[in-house]
């Protein structure tokens, strides 16, 4: 998994993901797929990586930048699992 990700990031022009990133990444996809649903998943963490795409064009670093959109999410996330609607 792990070199393939890394392939992955350097076709994108990306740095690669250090491990604290993988498994932070990890974790708040399994808490929207989780607590929130499945198939929202993907799109959660596409919009995690626009945000700190928008903080490291305003200038912040990567970690902050990563940071600052990993509590955003998690501060969006309901309590527990999603309730039959």
């Amino acid at each position: 998994m792990q070199a393939w990700i890394d392939q992955l990031a350097e076709a994108l022009g990306e740095d690669t993901l250090s491990s604290r990133e993988t498994a932070e990444l990890l974790q708040v996809a399994r808490d929207v797929a989780h607590r929130v649903e499945r198939r929202i998943t993907p799109l959660a963490t596409f919009l995690l990586g626009s945000a700190v795409g928008r903080g490291l064009a305003g200038g912040a670093s990567r970690a902050d930048a990563f940071q600052a959109a990993l509590d955003t999410v998690r501060s969006s996330l309901p309590e527990g699992p999603p309730t039959e609607g």
